[in-house]
């Protein structure tokens, strides 16, 4: 005689054990001690808000920030030519929103709810933002492009899987036209690399050093791990010596000591010596931190690709070097994160970029003093550019499993 095995009945977990009163008590109030420390921080994060707040509405004047908005974003552009900036700012606004529709097409949800608050927080601080009120509704039209180019890059690249591989195309023909819109020429009126400045400036170093320190620093690891000699010790070296020098040194050298060692009469541009300057220091960096991911790929992977027939340079290209890369994500982000962070740096050598721009704004008599309200602007722009790198960062780990 056989008995039937007991049920097994499922059941929610005790009131006690969930919720927000169990997380807290579980996290924070699990001990006497834990229990004191949390309050004494508590006491003090409220007193430094409550300080903060108090300055931020009764003392400070923030007039000093519309005032200057254009001199921030886009420093000394001409007037005239703002329509440039907002085609620029409209053809990225396209390329992101279908970059991350195409590649987003396989996901369940494109918006989901984090998504959409983000989005209505951002079109809030659009119609809020104290600028023209044009310039108000171009802000609420960026962000429709991204939102109707997502969706529509979903839809196209379900039908067209393949559409995917055209990104980076698509993204390197940009950038001249990118480059075309700003300095002009083939039909524009030109504009001076010394009149460009701001948020603009800014971006411009950080993108344009990105682009060139990625594959330098790519080919400086490889380098390092090559089996020639000679190859070997130049990447070494240029790595050793560059990491061994402090940033500013190198946009001193370029700036100033370059130029004794060219023919009279000839001088490069400030803006690409900087550029120049950051690339070689990034890549520096970057190949280290590269380098650290090929170790971590087994040995065992470059013996299997021997074993279909593919010889060292193609195992490492196509086999190696992208599970490196994967692997590398969060610390080759971390490293463009501190290259827009540098690119302050080249305020001290009189470039205008969002330092640069600070200090002419606070030299105007009637904003003397108002040290406090323009860094804080700057550095939540700094804040918002890196926390966006660090989230696409996030995102692409999970879009590639690198967590698994």
């Amino acid at each position: 005689m056989t008995t039937a095995p007991p049920s097994i009945t499922s059941s929610r977990p005790p009131a006690d054990q969930v919720g927000a009163i169990a997380w807290l008590r579980k996290n924070l109030f699990n001990s006497w001690f834990n229990s004191l420390l949390t309050v004494i921080l508590g006491l003090l994060l409220v007193r430094s808000l409550y300080g903060f707040l108090s300055w931020a509405t009764t003392t400070a004047k923030w007039a000093v920030i519309p005032a200057n908005l254009p001199l921030f974003f886009v420093g000394r552009y001409p007037v005239a030519q703002y329509w440039r900036i907002w085609v620029i700012i409209s053809l990225l606004a396209v390329l992101s929103g279908l970059s991350w529709g195409i590649l987003s097409r396989n996901m369940a949800k494109l918006f989901d709810r984090n998504i959409l608050i983000a989005f209505g927080i951002a079109a809030a601080i659009a119609v809020l933002a104290p600028t023209p009120v044009p310039f108000r509704i171009l802000l609420v039209g960026v962000l429709g492009l991204v939102l109707a180019s997502s969706w529509m890059g979903r839809i196209v690249g379900r039908r067209m899987p393949q559409l995917g591989q055209w990104l980076s195309l698509g993204w390197g023909l940009s950038l001249l036209v990118v480059w075309w819109l700003i300095a002009g020429g083939i039909g524009l009126p030109g504009v001076k690399t010394n009149d460009w400045g701001g948020l603009l400036l800014t971006m411009f170093m950080s993108v344009s050093s990105i682009l060139l320190c990625f594959p330098l620093g790519i080919l400086l690891a490889l380098g390092r791990q090559s089996s020639l000699p000679a190859l070997r010790w130049i990447s070494i070296t240029f790595i050793e010596v560059i990491r061994g020098v402090p940033l500013i040194t190198l946009l001193f050298v370029g700036a100033y000591m370059v130029p004794l060692f060219l023919p009279p009469g000839i001088r490069f541009n400030q803006l690409l010596l900087a550029v120049i300057s950051l690339t070689l220091f990034s890549a520096a960096y970057l190949a280290e931190n590269v380098r650290g991911g090929l170790q971590s790929v087994p040995r065992g992977q470059t013996e299997a690709a021997n074993a279909l027939g593919l010889n060292s340079v193609l195992a490492t290209i196509l086999i190696v070097l992208p599970q490196a890369l994967k692997v590398s994500i969060p610390t080759i982000v971390g490293q463009f994160i501190s290259l827009v962070q540098d690119t302050t740096l080249v305020g001290l050598l009189g470039a205008f970029e969002m330092l640069g721009i600070s200090r002419s704004v606070l030299a105007n008599p009637a904003f003397i003093g108002r040290y406090a309200e323009v860094y804080l602007f700057i550095g939540a722009i700094y804040w918002i550019l890196c926390y966006a790198m660090s989230l696409g960062s996030r995102r692409l780990e999970k879009q590639l499993n690198t967590t698994h």
